[in-house]
């Protein structure tokens, strides 16, 4: 064991100088000793993974806001050299996951689950800290494949690649490889796997509690259903998405959901009282200036004076709602120096906990209903579709949809469900992408169909020329 010690501090070091998915080294300060000591130290391991979901580069902000502004949900305002390039889609200008620290993340939880078997400690906790590693991998494997590939079944041209596939440690040069990239369908079966892996070992969960900021049996129920969304297994995530709401007491009726008069103020309580799964940022985890340069409030709202306040809500969502509707209330009309007319601060990202902190709700429990209502569209289930958009409609200040509703205008409400519900939660993009719809901006850019090469993520160079097996995605050579 002294000798995998010794290789993951030292070994590690130099693989780490490059930005290559061959990441050995142990996340912030915690030594090998204490992490190959038994159970705990396994589990304070695992831990280091949900910093890397908090991440400016992950959840911490660009998976918040870029699929919103590459997609149709929001503008720029001001330039400040960040996102101007994915609002207009331009070349190469999309989302970077293909980090060190990303790598680092999975690596952590391939570590975890080949040593946490073999070191003392309670068996209970032992499952939960395996559970929590499968999960997180499926995370971050699930985030990679549809930044960088496409949904399986929905190629273009038959390209299938994904990333590179690991689930074993590499501890250091004695077992690091270069790889070619997996195909969608590998990852998304080892994402797959993981998911059930994780329902096995995780205990359950109270929805809106603490206990949300770690993995659970609910919220791996969730993100397995939304994973058999994008993988267009249909019935598989209407199943999963009715597990998941069983697990966190959901009713069909949409009883356990925020009320219109409590919707908008869950965004500024913590955690959230609809999140299923959150990320938890104290203020230890920031930097001092962390927060004014790179929180998802800063950007999107001026509620403290040095915010940045760089994106807006597009017109276009804006007149998307319907009267009454209390996700509406999400956007506040204000001023912002330089910018013509009237733009709209967020009010779900206000930084609650002060001096731009906030937790990131991932998981919520409106997805539930919108997941199964997709779901049960696809497999011919219209008047379950329209029982669950109408419990969560209830919950947002509407009425029920329009009687009857079928065929394409429901698949059309379905996705106006999404994009309201959802805006700025980073869902926007992938939900055009994974249903072959066109990228469309009113009349400021140029509308992306589905088989254009910048749907894909470009890989970065340097890896390119570090591993000769990788190929680059279409249209970037």
């Amino acid at each position: 064991m002294k000798n995998i010690f010794r290789i993951m501090v030292f070994g590690g070091a130099l693989v780490a100088a490059s930005c290559t998915d061959l990441e050995t080294q142990p996340r912030q300060s915690l030594t090998p000793e204490v992490a190959f000591a038994d159970v705990d130290g396994m589990e304070a391991l695992g831990f280091t993974t949900y910093g890397v979901a908090r991440a400016f580069n992950q959840y911490g902000q660009q998976m918040m806001i870029a699929p919103e502004i590459m997609a149709d949900n929001l503008r720029i305002i001001a330039n400040t050299g960040r996102y101007i390039g994915q609002e207009q889609n331009a070349d190469r200008a999309h989302m970077n996951l293909w980090t060190t620290q990303f790598w680092s993340g999975i690596n952590t939880a391939n570590i975890v689950l080949a040593q946490v078997d073999d070191v003392p400690g309670d068996a209970t906790k032992k499952n939960r800290v395996k559970g929590e590693a499968h999960f997180m991998r499926a995370l971050f494997y699930f985030d990679l494949a549809r930044v960088y590939g496409y949904e399986p079944g929905k190629e273009v041209n038959g390209w299938d690649k994904a990333v590179i596939l690991r689930t074993e440690p590499t501890l250091g040069f004695s077992n690091a490889d270069f790889r070619a990239r997996a195909t969608n369908r590998q990852i998304y079966d080892q994402i797959i796997s993981d998911l059930q892996a994780a329902i096995n070992l995780l205990p359950t969960a109270t929805k809106g509690t603490a206990a949300v900021y770690r993995a659970s049996r609910g919220s791996a129920q969730a993100l397995l259903a939304r994973v058999y969304l994008y993988d267009s297994k249909f019935a598989e995530a209407a199943a999963s998405a009715s597990a998941a709401m069983a697990s966190f007491g959901i009713a069909d009726d949409g009883t356990g959901l925020a009320t219109p008069a409590n919707y908008i103020a869950g965004f500024s309580t913590a955690p959230n009282p609809e999140s299923l799964f959150e990320v938890e940022i104290r203020s230890n985890d920031w930097s001092t200036v962390d927060g004014v340069n790179n929180s998802v409030c800063s950007l999107t709202a001026n509620v403290f004076a040095s915010a940045q306040f760089i994106a807006t809500a597009t017109d276009e969502l804006i007149e998307s709602y319907e009267d009454g509707d209390v996700r509406r209330n999400a956007w506040v009309a204000t001023t912002r120096s330089g910018a013509s007319g009237t733009v709209y601060r967020s009010a779900k990202w206000l930084g609650h906990k002060g001096d731009f902190l906030e937790n990131l709700p991932i998981i919520r429990a409106a997805e539930l209903f919108l997941i199964r209502a997709e779901a049960r569209y696809r497999t011919n289930d219209a008047a379950g579709a329209r029982a669950d958009l109408n419990a969560l409609r209830s919950k947002r200040g509407l009425g029920e949809v329009e009687a009857g509703l079928s065929g394409q205008a429901l698949f059309d409400q379905i996705m106006l469900e999404r994009r309201q519900e959802f805006a700025l939660e980073g869902h926007r993009w992938f939900d055009l992408k994974r249903n072959g719809l066109p990228i469309t901006k009113a009349d400021r850019f140029e509308v992306i169909p589905y088989n254009d090469y910048r749907l894909l993520a470009p890989l970065p160079t340097a890896e390119l020329q570090l591993n000769d097996q990788l190929e680059q995605n279409p249209g970037y050579n």
